[in-house]
């Protein structure tokens, strides 16, 4: 069952990307498009950031539609929880001793510490995945293109040729 639910979340992510990567975007924006949505998603958001997707993509037409939502199936509900650990142990080492591991008493103080200590780090994780993000997208995308090139078939003329893509 687990493995099943694993092939279906693998398909979909792999759909959405290789729409993204077919699309008539520069692989600089696929792959910005991408790291744009892999930060919004990162940040605790509360589900608001695919509204803000829906923004972005009807005001900025360099924005590719199904980049910037594979970056909701890369960071699923699965994945969110490891975001966010990850995001209070960095929140945790740039606070230092203003963490909340360093505190004894429990207070609203604490509270106000802890949320401090997941945003910051959430943000520094959020722009590291980002990065990341781009940077792999870019790759990946411009070598799906180098590969699919070379194995279309030529055109026999130019009706042909300007009805493939």
């Amino acid at each position: 069952m687990v493995r099943e639910r694993l092939a279906r979340y693998r398909d979909r992510v792999r759909r959405k990307l290789v729409a993204a990567f077919r699309e008539e975007h520069t692989p600089h924006q696929i792959a910005a498009s991408f790291a744009i949505g892999i930060f919004v998603t990162a940040l605790p958001t509360g589900g608001l950031g695919v509204g803000l997707f829906f923004v972005l993509v009807s005001l900025q037409a360099w924005i590719s539609k199904p980049a910037i939502f594979a970056s909701v199936a890369v960071l699923n509900p699965i994945v969110k929880p490891a975001v966010y650990l990850s995001s209070f142990h960095v929140g945790s080492v740039l606070l230092g001793s203003d963490s909340v591991a360093s505190r004894d008493a429990l207070s609203g103080e604490l509270a106000q510490v802890a949320i401090r200590q997941l945003v910051l780090g959430n943000v520094v994780v959020a722009v590291g995945l980002a990065v990341v993000g781009y940077v792999l997208l870019r790759y990946v995308t411009l070598l799906h293109r180098r590969r699919s090139d070379r194995f279309e078939v030529p055109a026999e003329s130019d009706l042909f040729g300007n009805l493939r893509r």
